[in-house]
């Protein structure tokens, strides 16, 4: 077995505002068991996609859920076999499983397909308009100048 630091961030509460979020995943990545199973990739395919694809072999769609809540995704699956029969050998794990993705604030789930025993689901970020970066227009001083002098011939 082995043997686990464990990181103590009250010094960064003390002094931090704002990052409760943060913390609260670090300190949750310390604490969360290692299962690999079933076993899955993530990609970055461009400055705003990500894919996971996960292994879910002998799963059929209506035996896999997925769902978002705020920046939470969560992957769950539940094989429902019925066995006609006695296994000799069972070297397939058809366990259920659940699957936790912390996502970034305004990255949303745009699709999810699953073919040939893999689960692709596709990520996008999406910035708010306000949240976008914007050109901002620099006046010369003779715009400013005729500006004041069209106010001050307007008054007089």
């Amino acid at each position: 077995m082995a043997m686990r630091t464990v990181l103590d961030f009250s010094p960064l509460h003390r002094s931090s505002i704002g990052f409760e979020r943060i913390f609260g995943l670090l300190e949750a990545a310390q604490t969360q068991p290692s299962d690999n199973w079933p076993p899955f990739d993530t990609m970055k395919l461009s400055e705003d996609r990500y894919q996971i694809t996960m292994a879910v072999a002998g799963f059929k769609r209506d035996e896999i859920d997925i769902s978002l809540q705020e920046n939470l995704l969560v992957i769950k699956g539940e094989r429902k076999i019925n066995v006609d029969g006695e296994y000799l050998h069972r070297g397939i794990a058809y366990r259920p499983f659940i699957r936790r993705f912390e996502l970034a604030e305004h990255v949303q789930v745009s699709d999810a397909q699953l073919a040939d025993g893999l689960l692709n689901v596709s990520l996008k970020r999406e910035l708010p308009e306000a949240m976008k970066p914007r050109r901002i227009e620099i006046s010369t001083d003779d715009a400013v100048r005729t500006k004041v002098r069209q106010i001050w011939q307007a008054t007089a």
